[in-house]
């Protein structure tokens, strides 16, 4: 059994990974502990630490997305001296490192931690840093507007103290002799406005990340700026600190293609990857520097293909009886797309708005209506002209079809919006994503919940599975397009964690069973929204057990997510209760605390099944394959904050030892079994790559054929198990892998096989574990 070695040094490093290991750097876990871990990783058998943003955020932050600083590495993750000390870990075990970068936006939660922002409200327009903000100082009055106000009633509230305005706890610069007079005299003599908050979504004149009013959209199109924001970085990279980079949100920038052209050239062209979520069937754009996306596509694949489709028809006839009418998913994406154009991003459209101007004979309304109405029905988060003009000349023609009144508006708006590089087009392009986003993985995903465990993040829950020959299929061209992209199935960002979804696509098996339950908990536990109340079950079963404390947040995130009752801005208090009150029941009332645990008894062996399939799928499909913190275990984890809990090192540590002593386990409650898949799978990754370079489907025959994945990716020879409920009623039967003849051994457990002209019976190879990994004996 494969044993771990020492990976060679720089020249392996630099290169493409064979596999990386994501780590959530943060106070809680900085540099220094990650650096703790370096041989644990290396025992593991990846090539690089994949780590979270290191430069400097604001302050709290547990994710690093809110970069204040972009000249310094954040020294609450440990500072320039515990990023030394995690590199130089790294290369003596051998390994390299990717980071992840965050071009898009700054924070500014906190102006007086965030030199360029302070000094633009210093100084407006005359600022040294204010071409760096993608502020419209004209529809501002040569001011910016930050929305902090409590109301604008609470402009009273404002104090000069120390030769600064304060509000509260928020701190903002004088510009210089303005300091004479009242607070609220001073304030009027500023570059900046301070305005209520809830003008947020109608009045503001600076680019977002999204909606968050404390991230602010950077201008890395010009030369000046994308040299400001990478000096640190590039330097790294020059160094042999960093091998490999992830670009975050790359939608949200002017030019993605010339930004990803222009790194390359300053990166001496390291691997890089870009967070970009692809819709089912669409490509990134051939003319991108980058060797793929961070893998939420390859995601879909691999969970898609685990669920039966068989169960989508009586889980629409139980979504339909919740909802009370049938749903209809498109309009429903549709819809939360209008609310987030009309609300929480209307100031993104009016400023669009703005920069387009007067069309001749269209009233300014029309002109905003039909924006929004392409917007809300755009099919992909964006188009990147030249390429991509299909998708607009698409909505353009269905929203002509749907919406007559706006006929005139859209021939006008459509050549606008065709031309490339210009700044109406733009905007249009930087506007849609977010609209995408927030309409879609941050509303629909939380109002419709037929089958949760398709709401995720690149997925389309309307696709209710997929067969075998659908997944080969996707994974030749795969190998055809993007062989180097990242391969995932758990980020920081996913709605549930790998195995929270491997147990509940056993659901799409049994879901007239389901159903009943569903029901009688509905029954003695009602909930005015019924569907977000099969949403919160379908995730307790999913994740159980689990404490309450966890429970009642996720539940609190979803119901408001959704916003059909309650909100962040207006929390329902009555409704709340009730939600809360359901929660409880699944931990207090005793016949519904036994049902489920009676179920999730008798299903978590065929979720653990499910796990182990697709991670082995994950690992060997075409790509690089990434490893969520702690998910080389059993993880099941919902959404965040709560997939960014620590990890227990020392545990893996000891049962990846008792796996390197021969160690063979079984697959149950400790995980063990699924540590042994990744670690045999990624040693045979790093230490083999010949054996990935290629991709054939393997032939499987006989009565329980459907239940098989097998593939050989050019020297490694995959099999996964799919539909376990199913399968655990009608077995394998004569079920065969047609292997070429002569001996195998399973990397996985050391068992050989021995195949001839009938093949290798399926009950052979799966013998003491779900999945197999073969090689020639």
């Amino acid at each position: 059994m494969s044993q771990p070695i020492q990976v060679p040094g720089a020249e392996r490093r630099r290169g493409t990974p064979a596999a990386t290991y994501r780590l959530q750097v943060h106070a809680g876990f900085p540099l220094q502990d990650a650096a703790e871990v370096a041989g644990y990783l290396a025992d593991l058998g990846v090539t690089h630490a994949y780590s979270s943003p290191l430069l400097r955020s604001a302050e709290g932050s547990n994710h690093g997305y809110d970069t204040l600083d972009h000249a310094h590495i954040d020294e609450a993750r440990g500072g320039q001296a515990g990023f030394d000390r995690f590199v130089a870990a790294l290369h003596e075990h051998g390994l390299g490192l990717v980071l992840d970068l965050v071009p898009n936006h700054m924070g500014v939660d906190d102006p007086a931690a965030a030199p360029w922002w302070w000094d633009v409200l210093q100084h407006g327009q005359g600022s040294a840093h204010a071409a760096a903000f993608d502020i419209d100082w004209d529809f501002g009055g040569g001011k910016v507007r930050i929305p902090v106000l409590g109301s604008a009633d609470d402009v009273e509230k404002l104090e000069v103290v120390d030769g600064e305005l304060r509000y509260y706890d928020n701190r903002f610069p004088l510009a210089p002799g303005t300091g004479e007079g009242t607070p609220q005299e001073v304030h009027g003599r500023q570059h900046y406005e301070l305005v209520d908050w809830r003008r947020a979504d109608s009045d503001l004149n600076y680019r977002r990340f999204f909606a968050i009013n404390t991230l602010a959209g950077l201008r890395v199109e010009d030369p000046a700026i994308f040299d400001a924001t990478h000096e640190l970085v590039l330097r790294l990279v020059h160094d042999g600190a960093v091998d490999g980079l992830r670009i975050d949100h790359p939608d949200g920038l002017a030019d993605p293609k010339g930004y990803l052209g222009r790194l390359a050239e300053a990166s001496d062209h390291r691997w890089t990857v870009v967070e970009k979520i692809l819709e089912p069937g669409e490509d990134l754009p051939e003319s991108w520097a980058t060797a793929g996306t961070t893998g939420y596509d390859a995601l879909a694949e691999v969970a898609e293909v685990l669920v039966d489709p068989a169960g989508e028809a009586a889980f629409t006839e139980l979504d339909t009886e919740l909802a009370g009418v049938p749903v209809d998913y498109a309009q429903l994406v549709h819809d939360c797309k209008r609310e987030v154009t009309d609300g929480m991003l209307g100031s993104e459209v009016a400023r669009l708005v703005r920069v387009i101007g007067e069309l001749p004979g269209i009233e300014r309304a029309q002109q905003t209506e039909a924006l929004a109405e392409l917007l809300a029905s755009f099919p992909v988060y964006r188009s990147y002209l030249p390429d991509g003009r299909e998708h607009l000349d698409e909505t353009v023609a269905a929203v002509r079809a749907r919406r007559p009144d706006l006929v005139a508006a859209l021939d006008a708006l459509h050549p606008v919006l065709s031309q490339a590089g210009t700044e109406a087009a733009t905007r249009f392009e930087q506007t849609s994503g977010p609209v995408m986003a927030k309409g879609v993985e941050d509303s629909a995903y939380y109002r419709w919940a037929r089958f949760v465990a398709l709401n995720e993040v690149g997925g389309d829950p309307a696709v209710f599975g997929s067969t075998v020959g659908q997944f080969h299929a996707a994974q030749q061209r795969r190998q055809a397009v993007r062989p180097l992209s990242m391969t995932t199935l758990s980020t920081h960002d996913t709605k549930r964690s790998e195995d929270v979804r491997a147990r509940l696509a056993v659901l799409a098996e049994i879901p007239d069973e389901w159903a009943q339950l569903v029901r009688g908990w509905l029954a003695r536990h009602p909930l005015a929204d019924r569907s977000l109340a099969h949403l919160v079950w379908q995730n307790l079963v999913g994740a159980w057990p689990l404490s309450r404390e966890r429970a009642h947040a996720y539940a609190e995130k979803a119901a408001r997510e959704a916003g059909t009752v309650t909100t962040w801005t207006d929390p329902d208090e009555a409704f709340e209760a009730q939600l809360q009150a359901l929660v409880d029941a699944a931990f207090d009332d005793p016949t519904t605390r036994s049902e489920i645990d009676s179920f999730v008894t008798r299903i978590a062996p065929l979720g653990w099944s499910n796990s182990l399939t697709q991670k082995l799928l994950q690992l060997t499909m075409p790509g690089v394959p990434d490893v969520y913190q702690g998910t080389e275990l059993w993880d099941l984890s919902l959404v965040d904050p709560d997939n960014r809990r620590p990890v227990d090192y020392a545990l893996r540590r000891q049962l990846l030892a008792r796996l390197d002593g021969g160690d063979v386990p079984a697959v149950d409650e400790s995980g063990a079994a699924k540590l042994l898949v990744v670690s045999r799978t990624l040693r045979a990754r790093r230490d083999h790559p010949g054996w990935f370079a290629g991709y054939e489907r393997v032939t499987v025959t006989g009565s329980a054929a459907d239940h098989l994945v097998a593939y050989d990716r050019g020297g490694v020879v995959v099999v996964g198990t799919r539909l376990p409920a199913a399968l655990a009623r009608t077995g394998w039967g004569d079920t065969a892998l047609q292997l070429p003849n002569g001996a195998w051994e399973d990397l996985l457990t050391g068992a050989r096989v021995v195949s001839d002209v009938a093949g290798v019976a399926a009950d052979v190879v799966l013998t003491r574990l779900p999945v197999a990994l073969l090689v020639r004996a």
